[in-house]
């Protein structure tokens, strides 16, 4: 009888040493990344039901998000008091887009623990989901229980400027950075709303804080760019244009600008390298394009491109009066016959009978036709 006792007890031991050694074999498995192993060896357990949520854990690693929604509303059956799973199935809810319940679950945990700041971020997440103008107040809920929430402060900043409260914003984005000064959502938000309030040199200040912490984008260097030639810093904004290139290489208006950017600083070369550029990659109305173009062949002398130029923007747009004026000019200074100027001008002229270039070309007329005269004499 002894002998029985002793032998039940000597097994029972051993059993639990072997589902011990299972269960760490299976942890183990988990915190290395080999979750489908871990999830096998989890299954195996006689105890299974006390690894449910880890189960859930492993199938949400490796992207099996019905699986891992299964076995959470399993091991929540068993532990319906646990918040720490019901949070993080709410989560799991709210990212496979199941709003309504994600809603539902964390609303609960607010009402058991409506000091946990968390609760209310979640809340506030779900709520933007379902288009649900409260999820604002969600968002200062967590900011009021937990003021250095660097979430929080992002959304009610983001608030702020698109309803253009910019101080506001300010100030708030502000008190963030003293909690975490290299945030760079936050410092993005800053800059954006430089931006917008037309404070250009601020603008930079805070789009070169992000360049300087390793963040590098289209958009950061696309609006470095546009601030600095608002400062009229036009070699600082050619660099940033093309910086912001080098991630979309085919941006036929961004290489456009750049030609305009340099043609403000007079390289006309240059100019009419990118402004080329940009009307070989469009396919659209080009009469702008080839205008510009016209101007700076025209600056360089080039007279015979310009009126090329010029004539082909009037075909993408016979009604561009300036364009049209563009090229008598341009012809003016290329024709030698004084008598085919004179007929280009009164043409124009008999044309356009009321338009803004009727007194340049009245003026113009009256001295090649003085220069006609002074040649007969």
């Amino acid at each position: 009888m002894k002998f029985s006792l002793f032998y039940i007890l000597f097994l029972t031991l051993v059993n639990l040493g072997v589902a011990q050694t299972n269960k760490q074999k299976a942890d183990k498995l988990f915190a290395l990344g080999n979750y489908s192993k871990a999830i096998e060896h989890y299954k195996s357990l006689d105890n299974v039901e006390k690894v449910y949520d880890k189960i859930a854990k492993a199938y949400v690693a490796i992207g099996n998000y019905s699986e891992g929604i299964s076995f959470y509303q399993k091991a929540i059956d068993i532990n319906p008091d646990n918040q720490l799973l019901q949070y993080d199935y709410a989560k799991l809810l709210k990212q496979t887009k199941q709003y309504s319940k994600a809603n539902t679950i964390i609303k609960n945990l607010i009402d058991s623990d409506s000091l946990n700041p968390n609760f209310h971020y979640e809340l506030g997440l779900v709520l933007e989901k379902q288009n649900d103008t409260m999820a604002i107040e969600a968002f200062r809920n967590t900011y009021n229980l937990d003021k250095s929430h660097q979430k929080a402060i992002f959304k009610i900043a983001k608030k702020h400027i698109i309803k253009r409260n910019f101080e506001e914003a300010h100030q708030l984005i502000g008190k963030g950075l003293k909690f975490y000064s290299k945030n760079v959502e936050l410092i993005s938000l800053k800059a954006q709303a430089y931006y917008f309030q037309e404070y250009y040199t601020n603008a930079v200040v805070w789009f070169k804080k992000l360049i300087e912490l390793g963040e590098s984008s289209e958009f950061i260097h696309e609006k470095l760019s546009l601030s600095y030639a608002q400062n009229s810093d036009y070699e600082d904004a050619i660099f940033h244009r093309k910086e912001a290139l080098k991630y979309n290489p085919y941006n036929a208006s961004a290489i456009f600008v750049i030609g305009s950017y340099y043609e403000r600083l007079k390289n006309y070369e240059k100019a009419e390298v990118y402004y080329r550029n940009a009307l070989d990659i469009q396919d659209v109305s080009l009469a702008n394009e080839y205008q510009k173009l016209g101007i700076v062949l025209n600056r360089q002398k080039k007279y015979d491109e310009a009126i090329k130029a010029f004539e082909t923007a009037l075909k993408e747009d016979p009604t561009d009066i300036m364009t049209e004026f563009y090229l008598i000019r341009t012809k003016d200074e290329y024709y030698a016959d004084v008598d085919a100027k004179i007929s280009l001008y009164e043409k124009f002229k008999e044309k356009h009978k009321d338009n803004p270039f009727t007194a340049i070309a009245n003026r113009r007329l009256q001295e090649l036709k003085k220069e006609k005269f002074l040649e007969k004499n």
